[in-house]
């Protein structure tokens, strides 16, 4: 799982969720960090915000008691429910998003966050249905765009796989570059394997030669065998003129 939150949003994910989780600002939003330090600083805070540094700690259960006392809204629905997903509660952390889909419908994190539930469930269909949507409502998500595209990889379709992750690319070029923002999920090698050769494809068009050899690393070391379409693929042409290309094809024609 996991990630970074755009906009004004705290990175809350780790890498044994099952999505990128979206929705909670920045830390200390409205709080110095000075008052955040201490039992004493933070009992002054307004619950949600206590409840925001908690949840930058990692404190999970301490942050929900505080959002449960909190003015109940979608916002603080969606943090808990957040919170909840942390813990890898998922029925909890469903109900919360449903709820704050019930007062604001159209509400694209907390719709991103119950297709990362569904992800985690392993039903994917209703993954892809729930990326698709957040990503209507914000098209120039990088993020959810790479949602969408991993879980179409863990349904084994490849090219509108491989197309939500051109998307992701255009609209942020680092959205890769950092595995806490791609999804984890409980793909099989081969699709991982897929999946990685695709990423490396994006990086080699940007010019971005060691990140294209480190995903083709990573898809021959998930069970990529298609050495010819690696050798053959014009995307990899500049690649292949390279001292680090032709280190990697040694090493796997030694396996």
């Amino acid at each position: 799982m996991v990630s970074r939150f755009r906009i004004e949003r705290l990175s809350v994910c780790a890498l044994a969720l099952a999505g990128v989780m979206a929705g909670l600002p920045a830390f200390a939003a409205g709080a110095s960090i000075s008052q955040a330090n201490g039992t004493a600083g933070l009992a002054a805070l307004a619950p949600e915000e206590r409840g925001d540094i908690l949840m930058a700690r990692g404190e999970y259960m301490a942050a929900i008691e505080a959002y449960r006392e909190a003015p109940s809204n979608a916002q603080v629905l969606n943090k808990t429910g957040i919170a909840y997903h942390h813990l890898l509660a998922m029925d909890l952390a469903k109900q919360d998003y449903e709820k704050a889909l019930l007062i604001r419908p159209n509400y694209p994190e907390a719709i991103n966050n119950l297709g990362a539930v569904y992800f985690a469930e392993h039903n994917f269909r209703k993954a892809i249905h729930y990326y698709q949507k957040a990503l209507m409502l914000l098209p120039n998500s990088a993020v959810i765009a790479a949602n969408l595209g991993t879980a179409f990889f863990a349904r084994g379709k490849y090219e509108p796989g491989l197309a939500a992750y051109r998307r992701a690319f255009a609209l942020d070029p680092t959205v890769f570059s950092d595995s806490s923002q791609v999804i984890s999920g409980p793909t099989t090698n081969q699709d991982r394997a897929h999946q990685d050769y695709c990423i490396a494809e994006l990086f080699a068009e940007a010019g971005m030669q060691d990140r294209a050899i480190e995903y083709l690393r990573k898809a021959f070391d998930e069970g990529f065998t298609d050495r010819n379409k690696v050798m053959e693929n014009q995307v990899f042409a500049k690649l292949r003129q390279t001292a680090q290309f032709a280190q990697l094809m040694a090493e796997q024609k030694s396996h």
